[in-house]
């Protein structure tokens, strides 16, 4: 019995770590690639379907965008020069729309925070029940995060068979409005993130998240190795 609680505690902190790679995943993509912006408005020519704009002007209206869907900044009311004229960049359409999506990056923070109050609090109900971190750890972390990611290989899979349909259904599964619907005429939007954008983002936060997880997979194998040889065999079993 014990070593039932002690495994699923195990699996527990290893969805718990995959969950925490994945939001840091998102955020490094957003805020941590140098220059990941310029470079798709750049591939995709999105000044084009802008009215008269800098770059450098773009920019600094994605930095502001950025800021606000991480809680830097309290409203999204963003004014740049566009066309010739110092206008308001964002309609109140496409604000009450990022008033949403910015609940989604808020949730996501908020998540990884409980997933690591959950990690510490399984850890020290291991170790207070008698049972030994490292023999319990590498063995659980190894087999949690292989189901976890071979859930996620599944499911990026699946996604990439109609990234479309997919992307409407994840709309319409965490938003309970239609104002993620915008019209490219009206809206700046769904101009300067199109959807090869959003393709490309998924694939990027994949990889690096496909990467941190083969890393634990990877460490977790060497400490079971490890464990094989170098462990006493435990009293308590």
């Amino acid at each position: 019995m014990k070593n039932m609680i002690h495994t699923f505690l195990g699996v527990l902190c290893a969805f718990c770590l995959m969950f925490i790679l994945l939001i840091t995943s998102v955020e490094a993509v957003c805020y941590w690639t140098p220059g990941y912006f310029e470079s798709e408005y750049t591939k995709y020519d999105v000044l084009d379907d802008l009215p008269e704009m800098t770059m450098d002007d773009l920019l600094d209206v994605t930095h502001e965008m950025m800021d606000y869907l991480r809680g830097d900044r309290e409203d999204l009311h963003v004014w740049t020069t566009m066309g010739g004229e110092y206008r308001e960049f964002f309609t109140p359409r496409e604000i009450a729309h990022m008033e949403d999506v910015r609940n989604l990056f808020v949730g996501a923070i908020f998540l990884r925070r409980i997933c690591l109050a959950a990690i510490l609090l399984s850890l020290l109900a291991i170790r207070l029940s008698g049972g030994r971190l490292r023999k319990v750890l590498p063995k659980t972390i190894f087999g949690g995060t292989l189901l976890f990611f071979g859930a996620a290989a599944v499911l990026g899979l699946i996604i990439s068979t109609n990234f479309n349909r997919y992307f409407i259904i994840f709309h319409h599964i965490f938003f309970d409005n239609d104002l993620w619907i915008l019209d490219p005429s009206v809206d700046m939007l769904i101009n300067i993130v199109p959807e090869p954008f959003f393709m490309d983002t998924a694939a990027r936060i994949l990889i690096t998240f496909g990467a941190g997880a083969l890393v634990v997979l990877v460490l977790s194998f060497l400490f079971m190795r490890k464990n094989r040889v170098c462990l006493p065999p435990d009293p308590s079993v």
